[in-house]
């Protein structure tokens, strides 16, 4: 006969692993693969910044994994307690194993496996910051994951993803992102469903564009507004163009003939939230 089913949550094993071969490892390493990562529903967040942010922002931690060697070992047994009290395992691995887990030169001695959230497109509506960004089909995951940098920075509501786009959840994104990541909330939909979207915004919609005959300095951002931005190759697309209140443009002097993804989508978004930023009395000494 058995006793009463406990509404606790499950507490994670503490393992220590010696062998590269051993299929935990060989999991968590097939997770660079976004195949894999869409399957599971998880990614690898390396440092032990972005996994205790990922903790302190409430989202789900499978495991955590550290070196045998770590500098801070009191923030790193703090940050493995969180974790495994919310049904993490903690695997403790050597410094080469965990060397051949990690993307980095200088690699981190701390990594987790996190649940990917994404936002429901519902979400998509002005908040606080009054501002979202449309990406269109972005490809590269250090612009993405600027951009969800620079969000967080000023302020702003989200980002949406439109139509096919990098993985937000890969290493590379993640690690552009500083954390932001887990602060900003990221949705991802068809171009039908972002135009579907677009005709309930109540605000204003604007697009960057290299036709655009409007100074992005000079654009109307008095309501919520929607800020498309196109990819890297070729810029916003004619459908999504056509679709805005306003086109912008950021003068250039130079011979370049674009701007950065993640610069331009940073220079306008400062300008869209100049009036809400403001140093803190004492910050400007």
């Amino acid at each position: 006969m058995t006793g009463p089913k406990s509404d606790r949550p499950r507490v994670g094993q503490v393992l220590t692993i010696t062998s590269f071969a051993n299929p935990r490892i060989k999991d968590i390493r097939a997770l660079d693969m976004p195949k894999h990562r869409k399957e599971r529903g998880v990614f690898v967040a390396e440092g032990l910044k972005l996994v205790t942010d990922a903790l302190a922002g409430g989202w789900p931690i499978e495991a955590f994994v550290h070196g045998t060697e770590v500098g801070d070992q009191q923030a790193v047994q703090n940050a493995a307690a969180k974790a495994r009290a919310r049904g993490a395992d903690v695997l403790s691995v050597s410094t080469a194993i965990l060397s051949k887990m990690v993307h980095r030169d200088n690699p981190q001695m701390v990594l987790g496996v996190i649940g990917q959230k994404l936002a429901p497109a519902a979400d998509v509506k002005p908040g606080k910051g009054g501002v979202w960004v449309a990406l269109e089909s972005p490809k590269d995951p250090g612009n993405l994951g600027t951009i969800v940098r620079t969000v967080d920075a000023v302020g702003a509501d989200g980002v949406v993803l439109v139509g096919p786009s990098v993985d937000p959840f890969s290493t590379e994104a993640v690690r552009a992102t500083m954390g932001s990541l887990f602060h900003v909330p990221i949705a991802r939909v068809t171009e039908g469903e972002f135009l579907t979207l677009r005709a309930a915004w109540p605000g204003t919609v604007v697009g960057t564009h290299l036709s655009g005959a409007v100074d992005y300095r000079e654009a109307d951002y008095s309501k919520p507004v929607l800020l498309m931005m196109g990819n890297e190759q070729s810029g916003l697309s004619q459908r999504l163009a056509a679709a805005a209140d306003q086109l912008v443009r950021i003068p250039q002097a130079g011979q370049a003939d674009s701007l950065n993804l993640a610069v331009a989508t940073a220079v306008t978004l400062y300008e869209i939230r100049r009036p809400a930023l403001r140093l803190a009395p004492g910050e400007s000494a």
